[in-house]
This record gives structure tokens, sequence and C-alpha cells, in this order.
């Protein structure tokens, strides 16, 4: 008995492994962002920021931080296998595709970051709903116990935001989007504060 109890404890080493290449994606993906973002600092005068990108790249930002404080809960996995480990490296690879449509290397052929951003909003939005999807997978990854958990909340939450999703990706007008994002950012809070506060 104390065999089998012991070969389905998780080995905090293989974790540890995984640990690692997430962090280097993760890590490149924040990189990203505050790179993007100390522009306007640097260079406050030469491109004029578009509030509605920097919400959604707050917003990024707080989603990395997110995925980065709940994979935690990967390290509960007794069993790693090489489809899981490359689903979990894809959804970090699609949190960096994010952040490089977010902040491009340089704005060239758009006439600033409000038609960048409009221009390039079906990418976002796209990948952006892929990741609500994705997310789903990766929930279950860390345990089926854990989806009665979140209540129907989290799969009600995944839906709506594929559709809104879908709506910015056709809708161009400023203040859709300017709604969006601004009810996205309130309500991201409110969803990581009232559900993830605490790693269990």
């Amino acid at each position: 008995m104390e065999t089998t109890a012991a070969a389905a404890a998780p080995d905090p080493a293989v974790f540890l492994h995984v640990r690692i290449v997430l962090s280097m994606v993760v890590s490149l993906s924040i990189a990203r962002l505050l790179s993007g973002l100390a522009v306007f600092v640097q260079h406050p005068g030469r491109q004029k920021a578009y509030w509605v990108h920097l919400l959604w790249a707050a917003s990024t930002l707080l989603l990395l931080v997110h995925f980065w404080w709940w994979e935690f809960r990967l390290a509960q996995l007794a069993v790693w296998r090489f489809e899981v480990y490359a689903f979990v490296l894809f959804y970090a690879g699609l949190n960096y595709l994010l952040c490089a449509v977010l902040f491009p290397n340089d704005l060239d052929e758009y006439d600033g970051w409000r038609d960048y951003f409009l221009s390039r909003r079906r990418w976002f939005f796209a990948l952006l709903a892929l990741s609500f999807v994705v997310d789903l997978g990766d929930t279950w990854i860390k345990g089926s116990a854990l989806l009665p958990k979140l209540g129907l909340e989290y799969p009600v939450r995944a839906a709506v935001y594929v559709l809104l999703c879908g709506a910015a990706a056709v809708i161009r007008h400023p203040v859709f989007h300017g709604v969006f994002a601004v009810g996205n950012l309130l309500y991201q809070v409110s969803f990581i504060g009232r559900l993830y506060d605490v790693i269990e």
C-alpha cells in the first residue's frame, strides 16, 4: 500500500523541469509587454498612445501574472505525459503571441497605436478567444475536481468571452472597444479576487 501511495505521489523534480520552460515563456511575454509600455515613457511624443490598447496591455499583463500564479497547481500532477506538457507549453506560447500582437516591432505601416490596434484586432481577439478555450483544458488537467469548485460562472465566462471576442473581431467602432476593454479589466480583477486569490 505504501508503494502504491508513493507511486501516485507527484515528483517535485518533474514539475521543476516543466516549470523552468514555462517560466522562460512567461518571462519573455512579460518582457515584451513591459518593453512595449516603456516606449510611451521613453518617447512620449513619438507615437500617441491609444487608451483602449493600453487597457488590453494591462489586462494581458494581469493575465500573465495570474497564469503563472495558478499554474502552481500543476505541481499536484502525479504523472506528466508529453501531450500534457505540450498542451501547457502551447498555452504559454499563446499568451506570448497575445503580447507580440499588442506590441509589434514597429508601426511603420500604421497611423499610430489606435490605427494599429483596430487594424490588428481580428488577430488579437482570435488569440484571446482561443486562450479562453485552452484555459478550460488547462483547468481540467489540474484535476477534474477543480471544475465544480469554480462553479457555473467559469464555463459561462469562457463562452461569453468567446462570443464577445468574436464580436470585437468584427466590430471596429471605438465605443464598443472602449466599453469592452473597461468591462473586461473590471471583471478580470473581480474574477481573480473571488476565485483565485489563494493557491490551494
